[in-house]
């Protein structure tokens, strides 16, 4: 089969597509047929060296996918040959045409759902869950701050918070992204490239400021976080490239938490619980994966360049 292989540490240009044999389930695995594979940042950051969650070379990358069950191994009781899945989490890396997973790491795939929106589940969707629920504890009637919206992670917090009652700001800096990010359920949506936008953050709740933010550039907004928050205002950092300074003051003005998180905390019910609020969204139509950009496997060092440039548009999907 082809997959990515990455030897070395490095720029994108380290991955190469490579045939090496077909994976062979054994007990308590499963072989998925992939159909489609989701690109995320933290990819990008493992393949650099700089990932928080560290690999032995060599390796391939990837933890999102989608596609069939080709063949299960000894012990696996709840799938079936041919069932639709996307994953969260692989055993062999899912830049492939063919991955082992565990069975914790597979979860069905509604029939409304195509492979790649599939593809683009796992890591903005159970992000923006996690961030929202089991970090910020966000309600019904807050308001909240999507910043940097209409990327994957965005998006995905832009349509769970909406559907789950609160009142949606995003940002985004281009107005193709803008527009998509009115469509997916945002309330108000500014520039962020523009100096002046959160004076117009303030404007739009009267002075009040927001109830959470979710920040996807903390080392560029933070400061700034703090500053336009209401009182009890909550951030969560999903996302920083350095460091930055900040004033403590601005946060105990608000009674103010700044809150951390990564994907890769959950515990297995934490985990359990998110996939099947995911789900019923997914089911019911609440949500629904946006795919900016379709690429070949071969184009995955071209996709890597691509997802760390500004104005994101959706998620970008391999097809293997």
């Amino acid at each position: 089969m082809k997959a990515i292989r990455v030897h070395e540490f490095g720029p994108p240009d380290v991955m190469h597509v490579e045939e090496i044999p077909d994976p062979i389930p054994g007990p308590g695995q499963i072989l998925i047929k992939i159909k489609a594979i989701g690109v995320n940042p933290t990819d990008a950051y493992t393949r650099s060296g700089a990932g928080a969650k560290k690999v032995s070379l060599p390796y391939t990358p990837g933890i999102d996918a989608a596609g069939l069950v080709e063949s299960i191994g000894e012990s696996v009781a709840d799938l079936a040959v041919g069932a639709r899945v996307y994953t969260s989490g692989t055993i062999t890396g899912a830049y492939a045409e063919r991955v082992l997973c565990t069975e914790s790491q597979l979860h069905p795939l509604p029939a409304n759902v195509s492979y790649a929106q599939g593809a683009a589940i796992n890591i903005p969707y159970a992000t923006a869950y996690r961030a929202l629920f089991q970090r910020a504890n966000a309600i019904a009637g807050e308001v909240v701050l999507v910043h940097g919206a209409s990327g994957g992670v965005g998006i995905a917090a832009v349509q769970i918070a909406r559907s789950n009652g609160m009142i949606v700001i995003g940002t985004a800096s281009t107005t193709k992204g803008r527009e998509l990010v009115l469509k997916e359920g945002a309330h108000q949506i500014l520039d962020h490239s523009k100096s002046n936008y959160l004076d117009q953050l303030l404007a739009l709740t009267n002075g009040r400021g927001v109830d959470v933010v979710l920040e996807m550039l903390a080392n560029v907004n933070l400061a700034k976080d703090l500053k336009i928050l209401a009182m009890g205002g909550r951030v969560v950092i999903i996302g920083s490239r350095g460091k930055i300074e900040i004033d403590p003051r601005e946060a105990m003005l608000r009674d103010a938490t700044i809150l951390g998180m990564l994907l890769f905390n959950v515990s297995d019910r934490q985990a359990a619980g998110i996939h099947a609020a995911l789900f019923a969204g997914l089911e019911n139509g609440s949500l629904r994966p946006v795919v900016g950009k379709e690429m070949s496997l071969e184009d995955a060092s071209r996709a890597h360049r691509e997802i760390m440039e500004p104005g994101a548009y959706g998620k970008i999907v391999l097809i293997p």
